[in-house]
């Protein structure tokens, strides 16, 4: 995730809400916090893809 240049970080957003998303803690991801959804970062490329996106540890996969 180091390759995420901060100012990509802030042009970035989630395909669903078109909200911010912010890094995972362990930054392997990025998360959207209104639709609490993670998208991955493969290979330094975030996977910003509605289909991508999984529902945050914890969360019911029903919510939006």
């Amino acid at each position: 995730m180091a390759s995420l240049e901060s100012w990509l970080l802030e042009i970035l957003a989630c395909p669903r809400c078109h909200g911010k998303v912010e890094p995972t803690p362990e930054r392997d991801g990025l998360v959207c916090p209104a639709c609490r959804v993670v998208y991955p970062v493969e290979d330094g490329i975030p996977q910003l893809l509605p289909d991508s996106g999984k529902p945050l540890p914890g969360e019911d996969p029903a919510s939006p």
